[in-house]
């Protein structure tokens, strides 16, 4: 009989590590160890439920925003969202173990949702994995204010809120000018469809004031572009917004386009 904390996938596991460490040889306890995390882990993985790896953030204030998407997908019927943070770690003293748990995770996982709001920390790690085979397929980003630096007109809330920003950070405008500008780049706005107000932009300004301003290096708006022109993209501005940007993701309903 086979030792029953052997996971009976137990090949394709050591596989799955086996690419994710490039072909390091392991010791026998480091095996053990692994397949032990696989057994207790990854089944949640493997049963009729649609599964979502939340990826982002555990810091404040960003990890409230990351708690948000992991509830907003759980109440889906049929669904298991998680993240890294709650799962067990497998004690691996020798080996890079954030790069194991990613990669069996993310491999066993319906789908990888990451929400980002800044350019550092291990998110940015996360994001190079996602943009890449063999998962990308299965990911998506919501990322906060991100707006592709091409293009004359506005494509979205958060293009809008980039410069209303751009507006207020200029010295040689006074308040009033300010005001008078912001609410111009309203109403352009409103005219090519976006629903946002003047107090909507203020309010937007005064959030970031705050120091939770938003800033992304090019190399994260490329990878951002990239799932944007694969539709797997939704920015956001304010956290009232990131319930909606949820939907982009595919309900339990529809079966993953990955295994398609």
């Amino acid at each position: 009989m086979a030792d029953p904390s052997v996971p009976p996938n137990a090949d394709e596991i050591e596989t799955a590590v086996d690419e994710a460490l490039h072909g390091l040889e392991l010791e026998p306890h480091e095996t053990a160890a692994i397949l032990g995390f696989a057994n207790e882990e990854l089944s949640h993985l493997q049963t009729p439920e649609t599964s979502y790896y939340v990826l982002g953030s555990y810091r404040n204030p960003y990890v409230r925003r990351l708690r948000k998407v992991e509830n907003e997908l759980n109440k889906r019927l049929g669904a298991y969202a998680f993240v890294m943070g709650d799962l067990r770690e497998i004690g691996l003293d020798r080996l890079p173990e954030f790069r194991i748990r990613f990669h069996l995770l993310a491999s066993y996982a319906d789908y990888v949702v990451g929400v980002y709001e800044q350019d550092a920390g291990g998110e940015v790690t996360e994001l190079g994995k996602t943009s890449e085979t063999p998962y990308f397929d299965k990911s998506y980003v919501l990322p906060r204010d991100y707006c592709w630096m091409t293009g004359d007109n506005f494509d979205g809330k958060a293009d809008v809120v980039a410069a209303a920003m751009t507006v207020y950070d200029n010295d040689d405008l006074t308040d009033d000018e300010k005001g008078d500008e912001i609410e111009s780049l309203a109403v352009e706005a409103r005219e090519t469809g976006i629903d946002v107000s003047k107090d909507d932009l203020f309010d937007a300004i005064e959030e970031r004031d705050d120091g939770d301003t938003v800033s992304y290096s090019w190399v994260h708006i490329n990878e951002f572009r990239l799932f944007e022109l694969h539709d797997r993209c939704q920015p956001w501005v304010e956290e009232s917004e990131l319930r909606d940007s949820v939907d982009i993701v595919p309900t339990p309903s529809r079966h993953p386009d990955w295994e398609e």
